[in-house]
């Protein structure tokens, strides 16, 4: 019979997702984990698989987290959508202005993509998924007559998707609020 954990689950995950957060996958190491979590290399292991396995189910907690928040933010009626957007994208310039932590995604993306196929494959998957929230929040806004109904949603989408990801890249690189939202405000007038 298996021994029952002695340990809060989610409480575990958040530490070791904050220090991969912090230093990233390449430079966190296994005793950075054991360290941060309180768990020994065996519960570590026997609980989670090992190093990549316990981030890949960080990473893909993180993503559900994130593709639910920006759907939260954009869903509701046609009348409004359009400004729904604005006050998402302008609430994410404040958030990352300054902000050196980021985004997990961006940060794993950045990191990982180009040489780990699980990673690359989850963030594509992801950053899909958050152009296809905002196309669908453009396609309210087209039917409540705030977008030109002849504009092509889904390339509009991936438009805003670009300027989430801009803004929270340059607020960790030190941009502060005002000229993220300045330029937040200056995309979004230029849409059709």
């Amino acid at each position: 019979m298996a021994r029952p954990r002695e340990f809060d689950e989610d409480s575990v995950v958040a530490a070791a997702r904050d220090r991969f957060w912090d230093a990233g996958y390449a430079a966190t190491s296994l005793s950075d984990l054991t360290s941060a979590t309180g768990l020994g290399r065996a519960s570590l292991y026997g609980a989670f698989g090992d190093k990549h396995a316990l981030y890949l189910r960080i990473f893909d907690d993180y993503i559900a987290g994130a593709v639910r928040s920006v759907h939260d933010d954009l869903a509701g009626d046609d009348q409004g959508a359009l400004e729904r957007i604005r006050t998402h994208l302008l609430e994410n310039a404040r958030a990352s202005a300054g902000n050196p932590r980021g985004c997990l995604l961006a940060r794993g993306t950045a990191e990982l993509a180009g040489r780990d196929d699980d990673v690359a494959a989850r963030s594509t998957q992801a950053h899909e998924d958050l152009a296809l929230e905002y196309a669908n929040a453009v396609r309210a806004a087209q039917r409540a007559g705030d977008v030109d109904p002849t504009a092509d949603a889904a390339t509009l989408g991936r438009l805003l998707l670009m300027i989430h990801r801009g803004t929270e890249a340059l607020g960790r690189g030190g941009m502060s609020e005002a000229p993220l939202r300045a330029t937040v405000e200056a995309a979004l007038t230029a849409l059709p």
